[in-house]
């Protein structure tokens, strides 16, 4: 199936591949916005992938929709699926629970969970990167286990702590920075996922995997010390 591109604004058109969102459109979604950056087309400034689509903006001095439109249907194969770099694996550690994860004893009682069984849980699972957003490297990370999927809070927190690592319904996540947030507050990693003083400012990247290894406070302490 072809996917369907349709005009967001007069310098953004954005690139559907389907409407539910699964792994393999997550990987046609990756694989077109790599081919459309190695293909450096005349005026397109950056391809940003989402779930099941992928947004392209671009200079209209320099191009225009129906000329960038038809340059994307020639580059995109009809079966394009395949992955175009290998996945970067990365293991979070992550202090669940107590200060660090005040939502945690919620999660676990609506699973019929102790905490500490809850925690165990969400890190028995490989989580795959499916895109970033909200703020700078906020990665939305699938699948939780369904027994601790967990609706967002119907009011948001004015401040969430950076690292902190949260539960929305079958998605979770890592706040990079402190932030207002409403997803379920189940842990803090000492792992910085943003920061301008590196080669690459995004630990994380679309594709990757991340795999959870829970650590406890003094743990968390001794490497919050030692971070980058």
């Amino acid at each position: 199936m072809m996917p369907r591109i349709v005009p967001m604004s007069e310098y953004a058109l954005t690139i559907e591949f389907g409407d539910g969102i699964t792994l393999r459109t997550n990987e046609r979604v990756l694989a077109a916005c790599a081919i459309i950056d190695q293909a450096a087309l005349p005026g397109v400034g950056e391809v940003v992938p989402t779930y099941r689509s992928a947004t392209v903006y671009f200079d209209p001095l320099q191009t225009d929709a129906i000329t960038l439109t038809g340059q994307i249907q020639a580059l995109i194969p009809h079966n394009i699926d395949a992955p175009t770099r290998p996945a970067t694996t990365h293991i979070i550690p992550v202090w669940y629970g107590g200060a660090a994860g005040p939502d945690l004893p919620d999660v676990a009682q609506q699973a019929d969970l102790t905490p500490i069984d809850a925690g165990r849980l969400h890190a028995s699972v490989t989580y795959r990167v499916y895109m970033l957003g909200f703020s700078p490297g906020f990665p939305y990370l699938g699948t939780v286990p369904t027994r601790i999927a967990t609706p967002r809070h119907p009011t948001p927190r004015r401040q969430v702590a950076a690292g902190s690592v949260g539960i929305a319904g079958t998605q979770t996540g890592i706040y990079p920075q402190t932030s207002p947030g409403g997803w379920h507050i189940i842990g803090r990693t000492p792992v910085r996922l943003f920061s301008l003083t590196r080669a690459k400012p995004f630990l994380l990247e679309p594709g990757d995997s991340v795999r959870f290894v829970p650590i406890d406070e003094d743990e968390f302490a001794r490497l919050s010390l030692n971070r980058i």
